[in-house]
C-alpha cells in the first residue's frame, strides 16, 4: 500500500483529452459500459484522493461530459503536440507542486497506482518526473507495437522506452520484461519547461513523448507493481476494457 502523500505537497491530477485521434477517432467520449471512457478515468483519479482533479481539453464536448460528471474542466489551445505540453497550459497559474498526469484511455486505471506514481518524489529530493510499468501480462505483448515497453537501471530509472520487444528476449525464460503504464508525475517547474525540451529522433521515430525527457539527460523513476490497466489505442482495445470491467464487477457481486 502506497504511503499517503505529505499535507505539505499541493498535488494536481490532470486528465489531458482530445477528440482527434488517427486510430481512433472521438475516443474519451467512447461508451464503455453505460458511461463515457473519459467519465471512468475521472471517478478513478477521484477515488485515488491525492489533490484536485481537472480534465484539459480543447474540445466543448468533452468538456460538457466531464462538467457533467462533476470534474473542473480547463479549456486550453488546440495546437498542443502531447497531453504534457496540454496540462503545462493548463497549471501555469495553479498552486501545485506535483503534477499527475492520467492520460484519458486509461479507463480501468487503479486508484493506487495513481498513488504509487508520486512515491519517488517523496524519497528523490531532486526527480523531475516519474511513471508506472508492471510486468508484461500475455507473451504475446513483447511484441505487440500497441504496448509500449520500458527498461530499467538498478535505481528503478528508465533507461529506454519502446514499441519493440525490449530487452530482446534471447533467453526467453529469463525475460525482464516490463509494460509501461502511460501514467506520469512531473514537479510543476520540469512541467512548464518541458515543452522547451528539443525533439529527439527516436521519440518522433517511436511516437513515445517521453523518450524526449530521456534524450535531453533527465531522469523518470519507475515504480513497478501489478498495477490494473488497459490502455485504449483502438476499438479493439475498448472491447477488451469493458470485458475487463464486467470480469470485475460479476466478482465483486459473487
Amino acid at each position: 500500500m502506497p504511503k499517503a502523500p505529505s499535507n505539505k505537497v499541493n498535488i494536481a491530477v490532470g486528465i489531458p483529452a482530445r477528440f482527434a485521434s488517427t486510430r481512433f477517432p472521438g475516443k474519451p467520449l467512447a461508451d464503455l459500459a453505460g458511461k463515457p471512457m473519459i467519465v471512468h478515468v475521472i471517478e478513478r483519479a477521484k477515488q485515488a484522493n491525492i489533490g484536485h482533479v481537472f480534465v484539459a481539453t480543447d474540445d466543448e464536448r468533452i468538456a460538457a461530459v466531464a462538467r457533467a460528471a462533476d470534474c473542473d474542466v480547463f479549456m486550453s489551445h488546440s495546437e498542443h503536440n502531447s497531453g504534457s505540453e496540454r496540462l503545462a497550459e493548463a497549471v501555469q497559474d495553479m498552486n501545485c507542486d506535483i503534477v499527475v498526469n492520467v492520460q484519458g484511455d486509461e479507463p480501468l486505471i487503479d486508484p493506487l497506482a495513481i498513488q504509487a506514481v508520486i512515491q519517488p518524489f517523496i524519497t528523490e529530493a531532486k526527480l523531475a518526473m516519474a511513471t508506472l510499468a508492471h510486468p508484461l501480462l500475455r507473451d504475446e505483448d513483447l511484441h505487440d507495437p500497441n504496448v509500449v515497453k520500458v527498461v530499467c537501471n538498478a535505481k528503478n530509472h528508465a533507461m529506454y522506452f519502446s514499441r519493440a520487444a525490449i530487452p530482446f528476449p534471447r533467453n526467453p525464460a529469463s525475460s525482464t520484461a516490463l509494460q509501461h503504464v502511460g501514467l506520469y508525475a512531473y514537479t510543476k517547474d520540469f512541467l512548464l519547461n518541458y515543452k522547451n525540451l528539443g525533439e529527439c529522433e527516436s521519440g518522433d521515430s517511436e511516437q513515445l513523448e517521453q523518450l524526449r525527457v530521456l534524450h535531453h539527460g533527465h531522469s523518470i523513476a519507475v515504480s513497478i507493481g501489478n498495477f490494473h490497466c488497459l490502455g485504449v489505442d483502438t476499438p479493439e482495445d475498448l472491447k477488451r476494457a469493458e470485458k475487463q470491467l464486467q470480469n470485475s464487477q460479476n466478482k465483486q457481486q459473487s
